[in-house]
């Protein structure tokens, strides 16, 4: 690797555990010239730093070969193969068995920028942008995640995302659950996987923050995705920009005074093309 290194690159050990995952070249067709461990780095930069693909910097092969190996793996699932043989190589180091026997499930309502595709509204969270589901075992590695729009309640997409793995974890018996996951998805899941889902109630008489027991495994997790999130950095610099402006056009966000409203106006404006450039 004849270039400067970030800080996203993969380390040698690393990279030695990641190849012999890879998925082999194809018997056919001109021989692979590129080199996969710098087309990963790629991806790894991009994941954390939030740029388009156009803006990768020169030092990685072309965008369009990263993208290009990007929508292969992505497709061929390659990317959660991955994960399940790294989740299990570190639940057999630590004693346990391959397979877990029991989960914790949780989601949480994230804003999207405007470029979404799809979104949806959240009333409970007020939050507009999309949800994520997570399942993870009791040591806090991921499962599953599956990302609808915010507006489905959390009991219709655990029925999807339960529906997705119940023939791929044969051992998997019982799941924790918050109290939006209480009412008729413990029928439904109790006669459509046979598992027990448990849920875990917060004590309202508590005035001060307990943690609540497995709960607190899934809450630890999240912040592990969200501090790589390209979106969530995204979604930061945006508002820094939108405090800047509204510092320079003097503008409350809160107040609805009609001087404000014309100054919101060109607030909104001003973040408009900003997006654009």
């Amino acid at each position: 690797m004849n270039r400067e290194s970030y800080p996203t690159d993969l380390s040698d050990k690393q990279w030695k555990l990641l190849e012999t995952m890879l998925p082999p070249p194809e018997h056919f067709g001109r021989k692979r010239a590129v080199n996969l461990r710098e087309i990963i780095n790629a991806l790894c930069y991009l994941a954390r730093s939030g740029c388009q693909w156009r803006m990768l910097p020169r030092e990685f092969p072309k965008w369009q070969t990263v993208y290009y190996y990007f929508r292969r793996w992505r497709d061929a699932e390659w990317f959660v193969a991955i994960n399940d043989q790294l989740r299990q190589k570190i639940r057999l180091l630590s004693g346990k068995r391959p397979d877990a026997s029991a989960a914790i499930i949780d989601s949480q309502s994230v804003k999207t920028d405007e470029q979404a595709a799809s979104r949806g509204y959240d009333a409970g969270k007020r939050v507009k942008g999309r949800k994520r589901h997570i399942l993870v075992d009791t040591p806090g590695l991921l499962l599953k995640a599956k990302v609808l729009t915010a507006d489905i309640q959390d009991r219709d997409g655990a029925k999807q995302l339960f529906s997705e793995i119940k023939e791929q974890m044969p051992r998997l018996s019982l799941i924790w659950a918050d109290g939006g996951y209480r009412g008729k998805l413990i029928v439904w899941v109790a006669a459509q996987c046979l598992w027990i889902l448990e849920i875990v109630k917060r004590n309202d008489r508590e005035k001060v923050f307990k943690v609540l027991p497995k709960r607190w495994i899934v809450e630890r997790t999240r912040p592990l995705v969200e501090s790589k999130s390209a979106i969530e950095q995204r979604l930061r610099k945006k508002n820094r920009i939108k405090r800047g402006l509204a510092l320079s056009f003097n503008v409350n966000l809160d107040a609805q005074t009609p001087q404000n409203l014309i100054s919101k106006q060109a607030l909104r404006a001003c973040l408009k093309s900003h997006s654009r450039v």
